[in-house]
């Protein structure tokens, strides 16, 4: 990190304050009223975030994302999707943690220079933690129904998966 790299923050703090003093505005209580409101919105968001983590950590111990892989393994071959990335393409949606161990399992498994290792990496780049983006950001705002926001999002994971295969095997050759 350069010089300048490391003045960054202390100067955007004492610009903060130097603009809320000529301002007279009470920095420190506006501070104290926007962390208030922080843990409002963690109230709110924290039990749909509790129980999305439960759904997704019962989906792997059920075994049905191995059944998953095993019934449409046809269907994404011919796609040229790997897959064993069928997993992490079911879960990514759904969280980005449980889609990064998915993720490290596969690249553990097949190698991270593998068809199989670097389709999962450009995959998990390429697509959203829709329903934890969907219920933080909608939530957060009050909306109670997403209308076509969920299908929308969805088929642009599925584009950004697809993109994600076609992208390794032109850059990479595999």
């Amino acid at each position: 990190m350069s010089r300048w790299d490391a003045l960054l923050l202390p100067v955007i703090l004492l610009l903060t304050a130097v603009a809320g003093i000529w301002k007279k505005v009470d920095v420190y209580q506006k501070l104290g009223e926007g962390a208030g409101q922080g843990l409002q919105l963690l109230l709110h968001i924290l039990p749909p975030l509790i129980g999305l983590m439960t759904g997704i950590q019962m989906l792997r111990a059920s075994g049905f994302l191995d059944w998953a892989a095993q019934a449409l393994g046809p269907v994404l071959t011919w796609l040229g999707i790997p897959p064993e990335t069928v997993g992490l393409m079911l879960v990514r949606p759904m969280s980005g943690s449980a889609a990064l161990g998915l993720g490290a399992e596969l690249m553990a498994s097949y190698g991270p220079d593998s068809l199989v290792g670097r389709t999962a990496a450009v995959m998990l780049g390429a697509s959203e933690t829709t329903f934890y983006t969907i219920t933080v950001y909608f939530g957060a705002v009050g909306i109670r129904k997403t209308r076509y926001a969920i299908p929308a999002a969805l088929c642009a994971d599925l584009a950004g998966f697809a993109a994600a295969a076609w992208a390794v095997r032109l850059c990479f050759g595999l």
